[in-house]
């Protein structure tokens, strides 16, 4: 179901949550970070713009605030958000705070989320998991824009990194590796990662592909247990869990809500009449299904 349409300027990397009996929809918007509520997820599409943080002008984090994530931690509200100071080589990421329970209480900056490396990042999550938080991010193993990898850290607290980055997943397969025009071409991608977990089990669910273009998809990478900083613990499916059909194109980059005992999940995809590129993104949400807790999203609808 088409939830809300690109021409409201919000629907990119659409991360939307069920909480109280409130759907809350984070995004970023006008060069700040936005945070709607409302009692029914339709509704979404047609309330005003909430402004929960505008960031100060001439910062590292002034530009390009791309794809927040909002999660609530021991309480209290944080959200996560690639930034950087209008040069794209610099996109790093960042945690805002407001130290309050209310997810659009107004917000502020609580410094950059990096491990030791200190290079390009975007797309970051969390994951609470056995009393530790973990961090999950898209980034360049260098300097050059060839290859978006996930990696994943422990936290040692919601601002700060505390372990060196571990790889889990690079894009290697053959539909990880489309760009423009349906063709293979670098930069290859494997960026906004999002934990799923269904009764103790874990897994991180990815987008592939560029995201500019109509082969953008899903992937899944499984978690068997153990250390999850060991990369030998995380599995990727080999085949694509999610992709484009004849109408809808594009599909990726989403997020996840429980209600009511069913699971749903929000991405955004292209219109049909979309050739390349994102002024078309719509965010969409369907439910997903469960087979022996491993999660089986379907097609786009």
């Amino acid at each position: 179901m088409k939830l809300i349409d690109h021409s409201l300027g919000r629907t990119r990397d659409p991360w939307i949550f069920y909480l109280d009996g409130y759907f809350y929809h984070c995004y970023s918007h006008g060069g700040g970070i936005c945070v709607n509520k409302a009692k029914n997820i339709e509704d979404l599409a047609t309330v005003a713009d909430h402004f929960v943080y505008t960031p100060e002008k001439g910062k590292s984090y002034s530009e390009e605030l791309w794809a927040p994530e909002l999660h609530i931690i021991d309480g209290k509200c944080y959200i996560y958000v690639a930034c950087d100071d209008g040069d794209n080589a610099n996109h790093r990421m960042y945690v805002l705070y407001n130290d309050s329970a209310d997810p659009q209480a107004p917000y502020k900056m609580g410094g950059k989320i990096t491990d030791s490396t200190d290079k390009w990042a975007i797309d970051g999550t969390v994951l609470q998991y056995d009393g530790k938080l973990y961090f999950a991010w898209s980034g360049w193993e260098g300097d050059i824009n060839t290859m978006q990898n996930i990696y994943i850290a422990e936290m040692s607290d919601p601002f700060t990194i505390s372990s060196k980055r571990v790889l889990v997943s690079t894009p290697t397969l053959e539909w990880e590796l489309n760009g423009a025009n349906g063709t293979l071409g670098r930069p290859y991608v494997n960026e906004g990662p999002v934990f799923l977990t269904k009764n103790g089990k874990i897994y991180l669910i990815y987008s592939a592909s560029g995201s500019w273009c109509n082969d953008y998809c899903l992937g899944r990478l499984d978690f068997k247990g153990g250390d999850i900083l060991n990369a030998a613990n995380w599995v990727k499916v080999p085949t694509c869990q999610f992709e484009k059909t004849k109408n809808i194109k594009g599909p990726g980059h989403c997020s996840f809500f429980d209600k009511d005992g069913k699971t749903y999940m929000v991405y955004h995809a292209f219109n049909e009449d979309e050739k390349y590129g994102w002024s078309s993104a719509d965010s969409r949400v369907q439910e997903i299904t469960w087979e022996n807790d491993v999660p089986v999203l379907g097609k786009p609808e």
